[in-house]
């Protein structure tokens, strides 16, 4: 490997001159500066970032720890976070947990011995135990999508509880009145808020709220589908169905159709998050669309700021508005109101 006394001894200058080059940390005579250049390039010289890291305590590194970087909507969000941090000279590693513990503590033990300056997380579960690991070792940390018990620590997420309530209404407001919810694990804040958003717009409508109408699962096309089976063997009187993401909403298609149940002319479906063209050419689910590269732009200038400030200031919530668009999963079944939101 290529030492700076190789450039040194390649430019005829002392292997000082070389780190006040490389570091702009001197000043140096321009023809000097031109010829350490010209040697470095030469030689292919990569500076030594961890020793560097040691002198000055940064490495200028993130970390985004997310559930499942396979769901486009983390990819958008994975595109914000990077975006912003490479214009502030921040390189980012990616870390994919699949909503399991064991995989995220291990991540986070690889990150505090890689000496990250911050990290950016999508926790596992709710606990917060995650990130008081991470605030115990001093590390800056910002919670992306979703909230954690008891800790004070900034927080971006979308606003689950609208989203999901407007979709709902939407819903009641076609004339459905056996709506069925397929939620995501009970332990995490998003599912938890997306059931109040779909019970309190049940609520609203002076609709009883049933129990037996909401199944639990996994973020996952595979939990969708069991969830929608499950609900089809159980509750054949449902008529619309909110799907708490993307994932799932997959997964119930693919239920429906094993069943023989055609969107929306048996059943209308609505969905929390969207799918990009790339997955769905003909775009036609209604849906409740996060920023989700905004999420990842704010969360992001969030971190390099706290990184930034050597005093800590109080966390913050930043909860960012969503809107609803209404596509052809959705049928009326009598004459309601009009429906709100973004028509396509």
């Amino acid at each position: 490997m290529t030492t700076m006394r190789d450039v040194a001894r390649l430019a005829g200058v002392a292997p000082i001159t070389v780190s006040r080059v490389l570091n702009n940390s001197g000043y140096v005579k321009p023809e000097t500066r031109a010829r350490v250049e010209r040697a470095a390039a030469e030689l292919h010289y990569v500076p030594n970032m961890l020793a560097r890291s040691f002198r000055s305590n940064r490495t200028n590194t993130l970390a985004l720890v997310l559930t499942d970087i396979t769901n486009p909507f983390w990819t958008t969000v994975a595109r914000g976070v990077e975006d912003v941090a490479s214009a502030v000279g921040y390189s980012v590693f990616f870390c994919n947990t699949d909503e399991n513990e064991g995989k995220q503590a291990q991540y986070l033990a690889a990150l505090l011995r890689r000496r990250v300056d911050g990290v950016l997380l999508v926790p596992a579960t709710s606990s917060g135990d995650a990130v008081r690991t991470l605030l115990r070792q001093k590390v800056n940390v910002v919670v992306l999508d979703r909230r954690v018990d008891d800790v004070e620590v900034d927080m971006v997420r979308g606003d689950s509880f609208n989203g999901a309530y407007e979709l709902v209404c939407h819903l009641t407001a076609l004339g459905h009145r056996t709506i069925a919810l397929l939620s995501g694990p009970r332990d995490l804040s998003v599912s938890r808020e997306r059931a109040a958003g779909y019970e309190q717009a049940l609520l609203a409508r002076g609709l009883v709220f049933d129990p037996s109408l909401i199944r639990s699962g996994a973020f996952t096309v595979d939990g969708g589908t069991a969830m929608m089976a499950h609900l089809l063997a159980h509750r054949p009187d449902v008529t619309a169905v909110f799907a708490a993401n993307n994932f799932i909403a997959v997964g119930a298609l693919h239920a429906l159709r094993s069943a023989g149940k055609r969107v929306p002319d048996d059943i209308s479906l609505v969905v929390f998050d969207d799918l990009p063209s790339t997955v769905a050419a003909d775009p036609w689910l209604t849906v409740a669309v996060q920023p989700a590269y905004e999420l990842g732009c704010t969360a992001a200038q969030l971190l390099v700021r706290r990184i930034a400030v050597a005093d800590p200031l109080a966390s913050e919530d930043i909860v960012l508005p969503g809107k609803m668009i209404v596509r052809r999963s959705t049928r009326t079944l009598h004459a309601q109101s009009e429906p709100t939101g973004e028509v396509q």
